[in-house]
């Protein structure tokens, strides 16, 4: 009797420590793991993410094609315009603008140091908290620009 009486106290500590066994991203990133979207399944993230990832990535496809025309296009008609006489670009001013703007942007490279640090380390966060649905966008990303 006192052996049966042992086996079922240890079968519910097994059943005890099975039920408190913490989700797989919560073991591989830490215990601040636990996503945000929680009363979700796994599939349901997946798919939210994968579906607004593909929209981003296509989006993105699309936007980059129209603005990689457009920054094209201008610098053709500007050569074109400079070859046929309509325009003179004056080289020396230039040069002195663009090393005036390159000074200005070292100057406000070192201020912007530690928002984009706070800002790197809210985007790990929530990367860490939500990695099934981040996964999800990710791929969902990637396939959007494929496609």
């Amino acid at each position: 009797m006192a052996n049966r009486d042992l086996e079922e106290e240890i079968y519910d500590k097994v059943v005890d420590l099975t039920a408190k066994q913490k989700r797989w991203w919560n073991r591989v990133l830490g215990k601040n793991s636990s996503p945000i979207a929680e009363k979700y399944s796994a599939a349901t993230q997946i798919a939210l993410g994968g579906a607004s990832g593909w929209c981003a990535g296509y989006l993105c496809q699309k936007v980059g094609k129209v603005a990689a025309m457009a920054v094209g296009g201008g610098l053709l008609l500007l050569q074109i315009a400079n070859n046929t006489g309509y325009i003179q670009v004056d080289w020396k001013q230039v040069e002195k603008d663009v090393n005036k703007a390159k000074k200005q942007l070292q100057k406000n490279t070192d201020k912007a140091g530690p928002e984009l640090n706070t800002f790197l380390e809210k985007s790990t966060d929530f990367v860490k908290k939500n990695i099934v649905v981040t996964s999800g966008f990710v791929g969902g990303f990637l396939l959007g620009l494929a496609s």
